[in-house]
């Protein structure tokens, strides 16, 4: 998949500038399909110039003009086709700390590493939590399943949240074996 879809899917929520879109990643893609404000910005181009989206121009007075972007009717029935279709491959995990810990040779390196990615997560829980409370608006689970329009960017955002609590749990598990390493050693 390209982050083409990704930003495709971010703008069924509606017009959207480059720096709205950034943010909207931030908080809503990024714990699954993370991309630079940079990428953002060359992939609307590609989409714009494929007809797949549309940007007007938004004259401001203080701030320098702005480009708002919108799916067009080609963008949509482009996604719609996407959405249906079977992934190509299932997620692999690529992360840079499960590596280094494969070398591990040190264990209170390692453990100061395994407490960052801790301290990581609390912070992503934290932020989806308060997402979680924006998006529900007062209401239970249910009411907000039963009455939003669209539930995608919710079951997204659980998967997020359930990413995160395993990540904790699993970061409680090796400072545990860590832990009685070096009571052994």
């Amino acid at each position: 998949m390209s982050l083409k879809y990704a930003v495709l899917a971010s703008l069924l929520e509606g017009e959207a500038s480059g720096y709205e879109l950034s943010k909207v990643f931030d908080v809503s893609f990024a714990n699954f399909w993370p991309a630079t404000p940079q990428q953002l910005y060359r992939e609307l181009e590609r989409l714009a110039q494929d007809g797949l989206v549309e940007a007007r121009f938004v004259q401001q007075e203080r701030r320098p003009n702005k480009r708002m972007f919108t799916l067009t009717p080609a963008g949509r029935e482009d996604l719609r086709a996407f959405a249906v279709e079977p992934p190509r491959r299932p997620t692999a995990v690529r992360d840079e700390l499960l590596i280094k810990l494969q070398a591990m040779e040190d264990p209170e390196a390692a453990h100061a590493l395994v407490e960052e990615r801790m301290t990581w997560a609390r912070g992503k829980l934290d932020r989806y939590e308060r997402v979680r409370d924006r998006l529900l608006d007062g209401r239970t689970e249910d009411e907000y399943l039963r009455e939003s329009d669209r539930v995608g960017p919710y079951l997204t955002l659980l998967r997020g949240i359930s990413f995160e609590e395993e990540n904790l749990r699993w970061c409680e598990r090796v400072l545990g074996v860590l832990k009685h390493r070096a009571a052994w050693g």
